[in-house]
């Protein structure tokens, strides 16, 4: 606890350095100095969840969503949403949810600052290349998006995709099953694989990162450990068109792995899965439901390692 405190006293004293010291002037016609002006947590709330709450809950308090000048200033908006993101991790999915869509309804004042803040909370909690992805918080924003006055249809039509994707495979439900193939033409089910845990691993064979995450898996002592006991299995799909080049690094995947491929390529056509990047990794408790969804291997591997020991 007393770590948590002094990261979150630091956390305001970075924030208000970096913040209440910074100033850009914009535009020749308007020379006014702008900042983002960090709250000040009262000093009566001593416990450190609250004072997260607070900051999380206040963030936006001293910002102007009327002023379109700050759409051409990332060095304090997109600093200050990577900021706000990274608070998240101390509150409760209820606070983060309840603060990013109370945001985002004060951001309606200008449809071209909601349009940016939109942008940016796509560019950190949505894609792939992002440390700070985050599939829960986003489905808030996407939320937001479609619930906004100052979009029309038109401009709702890829963030209702992007929702539609985001709450398939959800952690903690049943994912989804399907059918596929492997070499020797025979076929299986995805819930017909038994084992306590099953690690679902979306790949392509000519893929950079795959072969990375391949060697990453593969070269694990912890993860082979659990597959010599049983407890782990990996069913590695490809689901894409182009089988001969699938064919053709079959030897690149290890033996002990379910090595197949999508033959009516609905994963990709019909979307059953969200692959926004690949690879992709899910990790699949006894009875089919989600544990850990579009995670790094390193996630995956602490996760394993907590749960095994």
């Amino acid at each position: 606890m007393i770590v948590r405190v002094l990261c979150l006293l630091a956390f305001s004293l970075i924030l208000n350095s970096c913040h209440g010291q910074q100033t850009t002037k914009t535009e020749n016609t308007d020379t006014t100095p702008r900042t983002f002006e960090m709250v000040s947590v009262p000093s009566m709330i001593t416990d450190p969840g609250e004072r997260a709450k607070y900051l999380v809950e206040h963030y936006w308090d001293k910002f102007d969503f009327t002023d379109t000048a700050y759409v051409h200033l990332p060095e304090i908006t997109e600093q200050a949403v990577s900021n706000y993101i990274d608070l998240m991790k101390y509150v409760t999915p209820e606070v983060a949810s309840s603060s990013i869509k109370s945001m985002m309804h004060k951001a309606e004042t200008d449809s071209t600052v909601f349009a940016y803040m939109a942008d940016l909370y796509e560019k950190y909690l949505y894609d792939p290349n992002s440390p700070m992805r985050d599939e829960s918080l986003y489905i808030n924003v996407l939320e937001s998006i479609l619930s906004a006055s100052v979009f029309d249809d038109a401009n709702k039509i890829r963030p209702a995709h992007l929702l539609d994707l985001a709450l398939k495979n959800r952690v903690g439900e049943a994912a989804t099953d399907f059918t596929y193939t492997l070499a020797d033409g025979k076929t299986g089910t995805l819930y017909n694989v038994k084992a306590p845990y099953l690690l679902l691993f979306f790949y392509n064979p000519d893929c950079h990162a795959c072969k990375e995450i391949t060697g990453q898996i593969q070269n694990s002592p912890l993860i082979e450990k659990l597959q010599k006991d049983k407890t782990l299995k990996i069913l590695a799909v490809y689901p894409d068109e182009d089988l001969e080049a699938w064919k053709k690094h079959i030897p690149d995947v290890p033996a002990s792995w379910i090595n197949s491929y999508d033959e009516s390529v609905s994963l990709k056509n019909d979307e059953i899965y969200d692959l926004k990047a690949i690879p992709t990794l899910y990790l699949l408790d006894k009875e089919k439901k989600v544990i850990l969804k579009d995670v790094t291997f390193n996630q995956l591997e602490e996760f394993l390692q907590i749960q095994t020991n």
